[in-house]
């Protein structure tokens, strides 16, 4: 069965205005709910009475017992300071044990009660607390914007010089509607980003272009080989071509990820759902989206190769 992708542009084309209308209103009206990394918070450094006997009997501690255990005990606190939730809170053991605790900025009442209630879980000295800043700064998102913007510029240069410029305004429409798409999915399910989510975002950029390039690559071999013919039948040919490659090799790399998000834990959280997000309307780009342009930027009174 041949899937028509130029007859039908207007409806594939419209399912993704449709998406990045939707993505917009919520990264402008909902905006984005900006982790620690963002915006700083309150760092605690925490010793445990039980945890250091057990680093001074046997010279090392098991770090996963004491994150399950003071995980326990956090999630509690969680019910009545939000700041310690899971999704609002970081925690890292070092090698002695020492427990490292991060949240979003807590008042001086909430942090007597935290000190209060971690009691339930062992007796302790507080090495360390104070207010932090955050660890991504205007800086990092500049720097992250800008390797965003030149690496698009770069991808424009690579393939007008490997194939056309046509087809380079149609790989970076296709990349800029994808990850507008993924960061409005992450901004409507309210998931908190992190640093990771930066990472995620440009993993998404490569990964979507590959699969496109791919896809102008068959258009190119199959312009070469059918001179002559309608550029709206090529079109269709060759995203037929690559479609099975396409479908399987997402659906494949997406169960890894769907794997990950369900069993990953919290940490992984944002991290996996953006990049389901972003490959699979990446795949979807790659075929309903970044060859329709590429034929609208030819003209339909050109659409003959010559």
């Amino acid at each position: 069965m041949t899937v028509q992708i130029i007859g039908k542009s207007k409806i594939w084309l419209g399912i993704s205005s449709i998406l990045v209308v939707i993505a917009i209103f919520a990264i402008i009206g909902k905006g984005l709910n900006l982790g620690l990394d963002f915006t700083g918070g309150n760092l605690f450094e925490i010793k445990f009475s039980k945890v250091e006997a057990d680093f001074k009997k046997n010279g090392k501690v098991d770090k996963t017992e004491i994150l399950k255990g003071l995980n326990v005990t956090l999630n509690e606190i969680g019910k009545e300071i939000p700041q310690f939730t899971s999704e609002s809170r970081v925690v890292q053991i070092d090698d002695k044990g020492i427990a490292l605790i991060r949240t979003k900025e807590i008042k001086e009442e909430e942090k007597s009660k935290f000190l209060e209630k971690l009691k339930g879980y062992d007796s302790y000295e507080v090495l360390k607390s104070e207010k932090v800043g955050a660890t991504v700064g205007k800086e990092l998102i500049q720097s992250a914007l800008l390797a965003i913007i030149i690496g698009s510029l770069l991808i424009v240069v690579y393939i007008s010089w490997r194939f056309e410029l046509r087809f380079a305004l149609g790989g970076i429409i296709a990349l800029l509607h994808d990850a507008t798409i993924a960061i409005g999915a992450i901004a409507l399910l309210n998931f908190e980003v992190s640093s990771s989510f930066i990472a995620a975002i440009l993993t998404i950029i490569g990964y979507s272009i590959n699969d496109t390039i791919v896809v102008y690559d068959r258009i190119r071999e199959n312009m070469k080989k059918n001179k002559g013919v309608p550029l709206e039948n090529i079109i269709d040919k060759s995203v037929n071509d690559v479609m099975r490659r396409s479908l399987n090799t997402s659906i494949t790399t997406l169960l890894a990820v769907l794997a990950i998000l369900v069993y990953g834990g919290d940490t992984l959280k944002t991290f996996m759902a953006t990049l389901l997000v972003g490959i699979g309307i990446g795949t979807y780009s790659s075929i309903f989206v970044a060859s329709p342009i590429v034929y609208l930027l030819e003209g339909k009174f050109k659409n003959k190769v010559n």
